[in-house]
């Protein structure tokens, strides 16, 4: 069987197409893989050594965009950190309330993450004033999710459109706990106004609709702060103030970046990958429930527990998949693998409906929009819903030109879906991957038959 043609075309711009060529007689996915390292426990490993006493120990960071926007943003606020690789990373912490008024704007650059998280920082060091911004994605991402909260603490920020988008100005101010009731179950504003609890005096609660991911409340408690879960409310409590001291993390693989793995797996005939090292917190394997509903033969092998996280390999076999509804509580738990998940809707008999999922309409594009559109270009049934997408399974996909609109998981996705498709797909701006997954097209070659 002859191997998928997979070249790279640089433009006049500097963006890349990806071309990938099915073979006449199709392909199939064999070996096994290790992703990049997860980037919610990147981030958070990065902002928590950098306001913890002594000297963090990162191992397995991921190497993407993202996390080099948070190490930038706290080196220029003091922090000490090494060269960042996945071998090893030393943080040199300043101590809780320590960061420095940086001589200049603080760049988020594509970083949902970094931005939020870091702005329950910032706005709890009192005298000091701090301006963040982001590329052009992320300056039309909404804010306000976050700044209303710490308004509500007392915090002073500015910003376009009613302080809810960035370019932001933030004064620093000494912050009072308040009880927050989010609207969203969204694990970066609960993580914000954790952080910003920490310099607080008393405690911080915040009761979600639904539980989001727990990143930070497991590291946050390994890292020495005084944190409570009340898991029947959805509740969590952080007393402050609180010193944090540097600890050793090992980051597990991302689950998020497992995902396009899980799915090629499952849809291409003959297939059967082992991803190996993924972190399987309960509050993040949603895509592994959705893809057990849908009938694909998935086993997790090898389970452990590394530095406080949940980790296995994981199997994946290629599988007839059937279609469900995904929504409710589930989708917290994995907003970020929906885009992959409509590929293997695509591939599954029946009428697959995702819904509660608006959240996607403000990511790094509109990914339901998005989505729909550039499978519908490849021949799919794939209709936008105001909250999600209804895909109906079962027709051939063909090759077609798409975009990524500068997404990762977009490009990622498309890339998955054109392997599955007769004929030439080309996959424009497709660099966008290494956000999140540098060397992603990399592994899809040395898996192909």
């Amino acid at each position: 069987m002859s191997a998928a043609v997979i070249t790279v075309e640089t433009q006049k711009d500097l963006s890349h197409n990806l071309i990938i060529q099915r073979p006449p007689f199709g392909l199939s996915l064999q070996g096994r893989i290790r992703v990049p390292g997860d980037k919610s426990i990147s981030h958070r490993a990065l902002m928590l050594g950098a306001i913890a006493q002594g000297e963090t120990e990162i191992q397995g960071l991921l190497l993407g965009e993202d996390p080099r926007s948070t190490a930038s943003c706290f080196q220029a606020m003091g922090a000490e950190i090494s060269e960042l690789n996945t071998d090893l990373v030393r943080v040199k912490g300043i101590g809780l309330g320590n960061l420095q008024e940086p001589v200049d704007v603080l760049n988020a650059g594509n970083s949902g993450t970094t931005l939020r998280l870091m702005l329950g920082l910032l706005a709890s060091h009192p005298g000091r004033f701090f301006t963040v911004t982001g590329d052009s994605s992320l300056r039309s991402r909404p804010m306000s999710r976050v700044v209303q909260p710490l308004l509500q603490m007392g915090a002073q920020i500015w910003g376009r459109k009613g302080n809810s988008l960035a370019p932001l100005g933030i004064q620093g101010q000494a912050l009072k706990p308040i009880h927050y009731y989010s609207p969203i179950a969204s694990a970066q504003v609960k993580s914000c106004i954790l952080l910003a609890g920490l310099t607080t005096e008393g405690q911080t609660t915040v009761t979600e609709p639904a539980l989001s991911r727990d990143h930070s409340e497991r590291m946050l408690r390994a890292f020495g702060a005084e944190l409570s879960v009340d898991s029947e409310s959805n509740s969590v409590t952080i007393t402050g103030p609180s010193q944090l001291s540097g600890q050793k993390v090992i980051v597990p693989g991302d689950i998020s970046s497992a995902a396009f793995w899980l799915v090629a797996g499952a849809i291409v005939p003959g297939s059967e990958l082992v991803v190996e090292n993924v972190g399987v917190n309960p509050t993040r394997t949603g895509i592994l429930e959705a893809l057990a509903l849908m009938g694909a033969d998935i086993e997790l092998e090898n389970q452990r527990e590394v530095a406080g996280e949940p980790v296995a390999d994981i199997r994946v076999r290629s599988s007839s998949l059937k279609s469900c509804t995904i929504a409710g509580d589930i989708i917290p738990r994995m907003i970020d693998e929906i885009p992959i998940l409509a590929v293997a809707a695509v591939f599954a008999q029946g009428t697959t409906i995702i819904r509660d999922a608006a959240e996607l309409r403000v990511k790094e594009s509109d990914r339901i929009t998005v989505m729909s559109q550039q499978l519908n270009k490849m021949g799919a049934k794939v209709s936008e819903l105001p909250d999600g997408m209804e895909i109906t399974g079962g027709t051939p996909l063909v090759g077609a030109d798409v975009d990524s609109y500068t997404d990762h998981r977009i490009a990622m996705s498309l890339a998955i879906a054109s392997l599955v498709a007769t004929g030439i797909t080309t996959i424009h701006r497709a660099e966008a991957a290494a956000i999140s997954y540098p060397g992603f097209f990399n592994t899809l070659t040395t898996i192909i038959n």
